[in-house]
C-alpha cells in the first residue's frame, strides 16, 4: 500500500515564495503559499457548508483558470472526487454525467450561470459556488471569492489517503450513446507526472504554458500536474488562441519553457503571420498527442529547429503512454516511439500472444498509471481489461498497432469507429443516436473524414424514410441543443442501402472507402 501526498502543501512548505501559477486571463499571481491556503479554505468552505464526505462527487463547469486547479487540489484535501464537465457540451450531455456520477455539487464560471438553473433542476446537485474572477455574475449563488475568504478551516489531506484512492471522474464519449466515468486515483496522477517528466525534461524551474481545456485529462495532466508536482510554474490560459499563445511563448519574461498541444494547435500556430519572426527558442520541450500529427506539420517546426514529441495516451492512462523521444521523432514521424518508464505496452492478436514485427494487433497497456475502472460499469469493466498468464492487468485501448524491428510502436488505425476532431474525441454511436431521432432518417451512420482544419470532421450517411428529404442545415439545426458543435456532422450524404456484415453491423471501412477520397 503505497501512501499519496499532498503536493501543493508540500511545496508551500518548503518553499513558500516560489510562484506556483498565473492566471493570464486576469493577470491574478499566486506563489505556492498562497495557492496551497487558498485550497485549503475552499475546502473548508465546502466541508462546512456543503457537509460532504469521503467519495461524494463534485462538479465543475469552467473554462481554464487558477481557479481549476485550486478546486482540484480542495477536492483532494476533501477526500471527494472531482468531475469536471465539458463546458462544450449540450444540456442532456451534461445532465446525464451529472446524474450518472451522482454530483452534489458543482462549481461553475459566470459565464455558464444561464446553464445552471435546468442543470439543477434535472440532476441531483444540492449546492453551487459562482467564479467571478473572469466575468461578473448576477444569479444568487454564493461568490467562490467570498467563500475561501469566508472560510477560517483550512483543510488538510488525510495523510492514511493511499495511491488507489480515486480523485477524479472524468467521462469519457461514449460507443453506445452515453459516455463512460474513468476513475483517476492519486496514484495514476502520480505515476503519469513521474512518466512524462523524464521524456519532457520537467523539473522545479520549469514554466509550462497551459492551453488545452482542463475538462480534459490533457489540460489537466499535460503538462499541468506533474509541473505542480515538481514546484513549477504554469501559466493558464483562459483558453487557445494563436496570437496569445505566440506572443506568451515569445515573451522573455515569461520564460516559457514547455508547451503541450493537439496537432491543430501547432497547425493553426504554423499559420499565423507571425510564427516566423516569433522568438520560440527559450522553449525547451514541444508535446503533442490527441490525434496523429501531420508530417508537413512536423517539418514546418523542424526548419526552425523545434522537435515536436509526439505522444499518444487514453484517460484511461491518466494519459501518458507514449512521448517519443527527439532523436526518434524526425527520423520516425509516424511512429509514437517506445512505451514511458513506468508503464507497459504490448501489441496483441486476438489470441493475447503478441504481433510480429510488421504485424498488426491491438494496442494494450499495462502498469501503475492504468485505471481501475469505469464508475457504475461492469460491462465496460468486463470488456476493457484482461489478466494475462502471469496474473498482470492489462487495458484494451481499442486502437490498431503494429511494431518494427526496434520495438516502436505505430498506430496505424482505430478498432473503435472514434474520430478526433479538434483534439476532441468523438464516438459516432452517440451521434447517430440523436441523427436517428430525426423523421426523416431511417437509418444512419456517422464516420469522420479528413478535415484540412480540425484534422477530422463528421460525416452522416443517411438512409431516409420513404418520400422524405434533407439537407445538412436541417440536420445542423437539429443537433443544435443536442449535441455539443464539434460533435454536430459537418457533412451528409444519402445512400439507399448502409452495407452490412452477416450480423447487422455497419460495414464503416466500406463506407469510408466510398466517400473518403
Amino acid at each position: 500500500m503505497t501512501l499519496a501526498s499532498d503536493w501543493i502543501a508540500f511545496h508551500a512548505d518548503r518553499t513558500p515564495e516560489k510562484l506556483a501559477v498565473i492566471d493570464q486571463g486576469t493577470g491574478r499571481h499566486f506563489t505556492y503559499g498562497e495557492f496551497n491556503d487558498r485550497a485549503a479554505r475552499l475546502a473548508g468552505y465546502m466541508r462546512s457548508a456543503w457537509g460532504l464526505s469521503t467519495g461524494d462527487r463534485v462538479a465543475i463547469l469552467a473554462k481554464n483558470s487558477s481557479d481549476y486547479f485550486e478546486f482540484q487540489f480542495a477536492c483532494i484535501k476533501l477526500g471527494v472526487m472531482m468531475l469536471p464537465l465539458n463546458w462544450r457540451l449540450a444540456e442532456p450531455e451534461l445532465l446525464y454525467i451529472l446524474n450518472d456520477a451522482g454530483a452534489v455539487g458543482i462549481v461553475y464560471d459566470a459565464e455558464f450561470e444561464a446553464r445552471i438553473p435546468p442543470l439543477l433542476v434535472g440532476s441531483g446537485v444540492k449546492h453551487r459556488l459562482r467564479m467571478d474572477a473572469h466575468q461578473r455574475g448576477s444569479d444568487d449563488a454564493p461568490s467562490y471569492e467570498d467563500a475561501i475568504k469566508s472560510s477560517a478551516v483550512r483543510i488538510v489531506m488525510d495523510a492514511q489517503t493511499t495511491h488507489d484512492v480515486p480523485i477524479t471522474i472524468m467521462y469519457t464519449a461514449g460507443t453506445t450513446g452515453h459516455p463512460k466515468g474513468v476513475l483517476i486515483t492519486h496514484g495514476m496522477t502520480f505515476w503519469n507526472a513521474t512518466n512524462i517528466s523524464i521524456p519532457s525534461g520537467l523539473n522545479c524551474d520549469s514554466v509550462h504554458y497551459v492551453v488545452l481545456p482542463t475538462f480534459h485529462t490533457g489540460g489537466l495532466n499535460l503538462y499541468a500536474n506533474p509541473v505542480f508536482h515538481l514546484g513549477g510554474t504554469n501559466i493558464v490560459a483562459r483558453q487557445f488562441e494563436p496570437d496569445l499563445t505566440l506572443k506568451t511563448l515569445g515573451d522573455a519574461a515569461l520564460g516559457v519553457t514547455h508547451f503541450f498541444g493537439v496537432p491543430a494547435n501547432y497547425l493553426f500556430l504554423s499559420q499565423h503571420p507571425e510564427f516566423a519572426s516569433t522568438d520560440l527558442s527559450r522553449v525547451r520541450s514541444w508535446g503533442c498527442g490527441g490525434a496523429p500529427m501531420p508530417v508537413p506539420v512536423l517539418k514546418t517546426y523542424a526548419e526552425r529547429g523545434i522537435v515536436i514529441q509526439t505522444g499518444f495516451g487514453m484517460t484511461e492512462t491518466s494519459p501518458t503512454v507514449f512521448l517519443s523521444d527527439k532523436r526518434r521523432s524526425l527520423e520516425k514521424p509516424t511512429s509514437v516511439g517506445k512505451a514511458l518508464l513506468h508503464t507497459r505496452v504490448r501489441v496483441i492478436r486476438e489470441d493475447l500472444q503478441d504481433v510480429a514485427p510488421g504485424e498488426i494487433g491491438e494496442v494494450c497497456i499495462g502498469g501503475p498509471n492504468i485505471t481501475p475502472g469505469y464508475w457504475n460499469r461492469p460491462d465496460a469493466n468486463a470488456t476493457s481489461f484482461f489478466k494475462d498468464e502471469f496474473g498482470n492487468r492489462w487495458l484494451r485501448s481499442g486502437d490498431a498497432g503494429t511494431v518494427d524491428e526496434e520495438g516502436c510502436i505505430y498506430v496505424v488505425d482505430r478498432y473503435k469507429d472514434m474520430y478526433i476532431s479538434g483534439g476532441e474525441n468523438v464516438y459516432p454511436a452517440e451521434v447517430e443516436q440523436v441523427l436517428f431521432q430525426m423523421s426523416q432518417i431511417a437509418d444512419v451512420a456517422v464516420i469522420g473524414v479528413p478535415d484540412e482544419r480540425w484534422g477530422e470532421s463528421g460525416m452522416a450517411i443517411c438512409v431516409l424514410k420513404p418520400g422524405q428529404s434533407l439537407d445538412m442545415s436541417e440536420v445542423t439545426a437539429f443537433c443544435a441543443n443536442r449535441l455539443a458543435k464539434y460533435k454536430t456532422p459537418k457533412h451528409m450524404a444519402v445512400i439507399d442501402l448502409l452495407p452490412r456484415n452477416a450480423a447487422g453491423k455497419v460495414l464503416k471501412r466500406d463506407l469510408r472507402l466510398m466517400f473518403v477520397k
